[in-house]
């Protein structure tokens, strides 16, 4: 799924009403209607709904919503804010449409003596500035904000929280904070930053019919990681196919004290799907490992080319036998490469060796790790750009790993990941991903499809161990029992 720039949403919007065509107003009432229904379908029939709606687009949005509620049977509250005289056009339309309605509620409102008060259940809806924000909220409706933020109600925004810019960082300024965001056709750039979660809340994303021309043509280099494309990468297994068509991985991993994550990360390699899996590591480790996963075998040696794959990383440590390992792979691996953990540590000890890396490496930082290997950032768009630029001039895949990991590609491309949940900010999650990532190098998915479905297997087969037995139980183990289960969900 492509995330637009709000210049192209725009755009998207312009096409749309010229080529469908579609008057403004009538798009505006299928965007909205898409918000009632989605309302309907969450509200119970006893909510109180209050809305508080612009002047502009995203207050005609409201307008329609609180008209087909008040049809539907329920009685919203409408306040508007702003100045009236200064209405958008679709927007007057609506609040023209409203007053015709019998005895319905709309109050417009001026000082903070005008705001409501509110009761745990009932419901507010942000429908005041939209997405063409791009300056922060002053006076009354700023202040309005901030008191709804404090109200005991569910909070619902209409298509972006008001206060939140789309494809900036936002000022420290009045911001809302919904529990939901009803979002249209696609997310925001700003969805996908850690620093903006508390003004999103659960993201639902309301198909409008934009036009579908437009969308498959319209460039951008930000894209949402959804099952429909990773439908379009996963391989099927053919009837006559054996161990060696799924690929022979080599797993660098291990050291003094951190067995485990050589196990972890070679127990996934496996249930991801690899015919055979090698692993290297201290010989203190190998009993460990062939005890508790007999499937595994132990390298030791340095042939590589019999390897259809390789990662590093996981446990490994940081001794001068880890930095001999690390740079002889740089330097003479010739087969795809996966990078985690301390492999990246080395890495960033050093900075020289990141010019000598394989074409398309693969680099699974978490943000710190990432800071070492970079630098510092002071927003999470400056560090998108950092991540995208890296990617860039080192010809690597960058994965920078947390809530809506994001996947840099060489070609300045990246896509956000929609699965995964906070169960999963656990010890050794991340040796689960380099052995997935690994084991579908291995299979001959391109690096970029092994990236990409690796991190949205990972992130869904954590999701069905939380449905099952909860975030704050979850441990890594948990994330690779469920990847076969991920596997069939995607069936």
């Amino acid at each position: 799924m492509k995330i637009l720039s709000i210049d192209n949403v725009r755009a998207a919007d312009r096409y749309t009403i010229e080529h469908e065509p579609i008057r403004s107003v009538d798009l505006m009432e299928r965007a909205a209607s898409q918000v009632f229904k989605w309302l309907i379908s969450h509200l119970k029939g006893d909510r109180k709904v209050t809305l508080f709606c612009g002047t502009g687009n995203n207050g005609g949005d409201g307008l329609v919503v609180a008209r087909l509620l008040h049809q539907k049977g329920f009685e919203p509250k409408v306040f508007m804010v702003g100045d009236l005289d200064k209405m958008s056009p679709d927007c007057k339309t609506n609040y023209q449409r409203l007053l015709q309605e019998a005895s319905f509620p709309m109050e417009n409102l001026l000082t903070e003596n005008d705001f409501p008060s509110f009761v745990d259940g009932e419901v507010i809806i942000d429908a005041l500035f939209g997405s063409g924000l791009n300056r922060p909220i002053t006076g009354i409706a700023a202040d309005l904000i901030l008191y709804l933020n404090q109200q005991p109600a569910i909070r619902i925004a209409i298509d972006i929280a008001s206060g939140l810019f789309a494809d900036s960082p936002s000022p420290d300024a009045a911001i809302f904070k919904p529990d939901y965001t009803l979002t249209f056709q696609m997310p925001k750039l700003a969805f996908m930053m850690p620093e903006n979660d508390p003004y999103v809340g659960q993201l639902e994303i309301l198909d409008i019919q934009l036009h579908s021309q437009f969308l498959l043509e319209v460039e951008t280099n930000n894209f949402l990681v959804n099952k429909e494309i990773i439908k379009n990468i996963i391989h099927h297994r053919p009837k006559y196919s054996h161990k060696g068509t799924y690929g022979h991985a080599l797993l660098v991993a291990g050291s003094e004290g951190k067995t485990g994550a050589a196990i972890l990360g070679a127990k996934s390699c496996l249930r991801t799907g690899v015919g055979l899996l090698s692993v290297e590591l201290p010989p203190l480790a190998r009993t460990p490992l062939q005890a508790s996963l007999p499937e595994a075998m132990i390298s030791m040696d340095e042939h590589w080319d019999a390897y259809t794959a390789i990662g590093v990383g996981p446990g490994l440590g940081k001794d001068e036998e880890a930095h001999r390992r690390v740079r002889h792979l740089i330097q003479d691996a010739k087969v795809p490469l996966v990078m985690d953990a301390d492999a990246l540590n080395i890495l960033s000890e050093n900075p020289t060796w990141m010019s000598f890396l394989p074409p398309k490496t693969i680099l699974t930082p978490h943000p710190k790790e990432f800071e070492r290997l970079f630098g510092k950032t002071s927003t999470s768009f400056e560090r998108l750009e950092l991540l995208r630029e890296k990617a860039l001039k080192h010809g690597v895949i960058l994965i920078l790993k947390g809530a809506n990991t994001a996947v840099a590609m060489p070609n300045g491309a990246v896509f956000f990941n929609s699965t995964g949940n906070p169960g999963m900010a656990t010890a050794g999650s991340g040796d689960v991903l380099t052995g997935m990532i690994l084991s579908l190098l291995a299979q001959r998915y391109t690096p970029e499809e092994a990236a990409v479905f690796g991190v949205y297997l990972h992130g869904l087969a954590g999701d069905l161990a939380a449905e099952e037995i909860g975030q704050e139980a979850l441990i890594a183990s948990d994330i690779t029992e469920h990847i076969g289960k991920a596997y069939i969900s995607l069936q």
